[in-house]
């Protein structure tokens, strides 16, 4: 059961009820996420919006979608790791790529570099070297490539957190975590 209430958004006006409206058109229902975080309008806003302007960055879907299944894993966030794999198959993401991301690995070398880079952001809290940098830069990722990714860390850190955290019902076909992935 939730910490907190489930908005119904016919239940629900104004901005709140436009940003939940926006949502279910994109998804085809109100994914219980969002019908958490609906709680604070303001919250709901930057979370819609924060998707909104990363889905149409530089960083392609299928890798933003791959990350956040490596972070979902690593945090133990079953609510995020079973919508990002069902929204990385919907990117060009096969069911082998997505369980491997999973893990923080990738067959291609520059989404492997990016996953792991991801994962050692989230492991390090941020302290990462000059190494770490140039080690992505050498996989073809310049300053705004790793600007984007970390938006994509840090994007996907608050949604776990609110999932976990809120205990949100899992809406989406369940994936099994692991509790081994690359470091």
């Amino acid at each position: 059961m939730p910490h907190v209430q489930l908005i119904d958004p016919k239940e629900t006006s104004g901005t709140r009820h436009a940003i939940l409206n926006d949502i279910n058109i994109a998804f085809g229902s109100t994914p219980n996420m969002f019908r958490a975080v609906a709680n604070s309008t303001a919250a709901l806003n930057s979370m819609w919006s924060a998707f909104g302007a990363l889905g149409n960055g530089l960083i392609p879907a299928k890798l933003g979608e791959q990350i956040a299944v490596a972070i979902a894993n690593l945090n133990q966030c079953e609510y995020c790791l079973a919508a990002h794999t069902v929204l990385g198959k919907k990117a060009g993401g096969s069911s082998a790529e997505m369980t491997a991301a999973q893990m923080g690995n990738s067959l291609d070398a520059r989404t492997d570099a990016a996953l792991k880079f991801a994962i050692k952001v989230v492991n390090q809290r941020a302290h990462i070297s000059k190494i770490d940098l140039e080690t992505m830069r050498l996989h073809g990722y310049d300053d705004e490539h790793l600007v984007e990714i970390m938006a994509h860390i840090a994007l996907n850190l608050y949604t776990n957190y609110i999932n976990v955290a809120l205990d949100v019902p899992v809406d989406f076909p369940k994936i099994k975590l692991s509790t081994s992935i690359a470091n």
